[in-house]
């Protein structure tokens, strides 16, 4: 019988500056997508897959995200007294959706780091990694896949999607050969962040895994790659040569998939999955429709300025956002 995946790890540590300063006081993984944060809708897809044992994978700063899968007693109490029952259920949604537990990454030291952070609970059992910032509304179907897959072929599982050749340089890239459907490839090699001219193919690797845990030996030996980081890229282009570990198969995704840590594809997540929500997508929709229709915002309006910081005789002051 194959060994039943029942556990989830979910990076959640990076500072989230390319959101300040919404993202000074609270986690960028607690910005809200219509009425939930956007760290649940990702808890939520890996329960839909059967993943209900979630570890996440935090670091200074991130007690919101313990609060909010944790009860609040107070409010509960509050909202019972006053007949709310519709808000208490959500509020209680959020703490009984999994069991979630939660380590500190201590050093950033890449995403390789991270999922070896994760080693102690999750044993010797294969299981998935939810990228914090991926939201791929689509109830677990993708999850669901790769754990059919895994079961099947023994195989380290990613997800990819095909992205612009523009956009290779944002992720890691793989060749590839054809896989037993066609949703499928057998991952030959993979490059983090290439150039257009050095990507081997448009196939981009988006925030899900399906890993074996003999990823974890493979991270322990990984030198720092890129960035001066432990890659994950690195560790499963080592798995995918190695056939006693079960190689790497991809799965191609072909739905819809929004960077909430990418400030424009965060705008499209709140606007889609509010067209869907049954409060508010009705009226949303018809509004959307007219204000498409007369051309948007107002030309005329002048759009206000943002503060400069740190600009001055010293000149500017900003920095590189490598650990979004």
């Amino acid at each position: 019988m194959p060994q039943t995946l029942t556990k989830a790890v979910i990076p959640a540590a990076g500072l989230g500056t390319r959101f300040l300063p919404a993202t000074k006081a609270i986690p960028k993984e607690m910005l809200p997508v219509v009425d939930r944060p956007a760290i649940q809708y990702v808890v939520e897809e890996a329960v839909s897959a059967g993943l209900g044992d979630v570890l996440m994978i935090t670091g200074r700063n991130k007690a919101p995200l313990e609060n909010h899968f944790d009860r609040v007693a107070e409010l509960e109490a509050a909202l019972f007294e006053r007949g709310a029952v519709g808000n208490l259920e959500r509020v209680r949604a959020s703490t009984e959706l999994a069991d979630v537990h939660y380590v500190r990454q201590g050093d950033p030291l890449g995403l390789g780091h991270a999922v070896l952070r994760a080693k102690m609970h999750v044993g010797d059992e294969p299981f998935a990694v939810l990228l914090g910032d991926d939201i791929i509304n689509d109830g677990g179907a993708l999850l669901r896949r790769m754990i059919e897959v895994h079961h099947e072929t023994k195989a380290s599982v990613i997800a990819l999607m095909e992205v612009e050749e523009s956009q290779v340089s944002s992720y890691g890239v793989v060749a590839h050969e054809p896989g037993a459907d066609d949703d499928l490839v057998r991952v030959t090699r993979l490059v983090e962040k290439p150039t257009p001219a050095e990507a081997p193919s448009r196939l981009a690797i988006i925030g899900r895994y399906l890993l074996r845990p003999e990823v974890f030996e493979v991270l322990e030996r990984t030198q720092p790659g890129r960035g001066g980081e432990i890659q994950l890229t690195d560790a499963l282009q080592a798995l995918a040569g190695a056939p006693d570990a079960g190689g790497v198969i991809g799965v191609v995704h072909r739905g819809s998939r929004y960077d909430t840590g990418n400030k424009l594809e965060y705008l499209k997540a709140v606007v889609e999955l509010a067209c869907r929500h049954d409060e508010v997508g009705p009226e949303l929709r018809d509004w959307l429709i007219g204000f498409v229709a007369n051309g948007g915002p107002d030309a005329s309006a002048s759009p206000a300025e943002p503060v400069a910081v740190g600009a001055g005789p010293g000149g500017d002051r900003g920095y590189s956002d490598r650990t979004g």
